[in-house]
């Protein structure tokens, strides 16, 4: 009887969501949000945000949510990242500085470099 560690992530989870459940029940049997929080060791904040969602989404609001961004702005395009990564294999000894120097030359991704940090040419 093995236990994944996906099976034991989902009954974390589980258990988590049915912790806040059991919070959010006393404070609307008429509990203090204050003393919940003590009882539970949690600050207030997170049970007030435990009240919001169960609220809006019922007991499916109480469970963990992903902390993964959904975007990534600053992210370089794929083909720019792989041209990094190429001259970065061929030429083991160049530097950032270099590396936007040869991007600027071939004319790729002008715009990266100011959106991400790197030097222009000239720096």
């Amino acid at each position: 009887m093995a236990d994944t560690t996906e099976g034991a992530d989902f009954d974390e989870r589980r258990w988590r969501a049915e912790h806040r459940y059991r919070a959010v029940l006393e404070v609307l049997d008429g509990a203090s949000v204050t003393q919940v929080a003590r009882q539970y060791g949690a600050s207030r904040h997170p049970v007030h945000e435990w009240m919001k969602r169960f609220e809006a989404e019922g007991v499916e609001g109480l469970v963990e949510r992903s902390r993964r961004p959904k975007t990534s702005p600053t992210r370089l395009p794929a083909e720019v990242e792989a041209l990094i990564c190429e001259l970065r294999r061929d030429h083991p000894r160049w530097g950032p500085r270099r590396i936007a120097h040869e991007l600027a030359r071939q004319r790729v991704g002008a715009g990266a470099r100011q959106d991400h940090g790197l030097p222009g040419p000239g720096a």
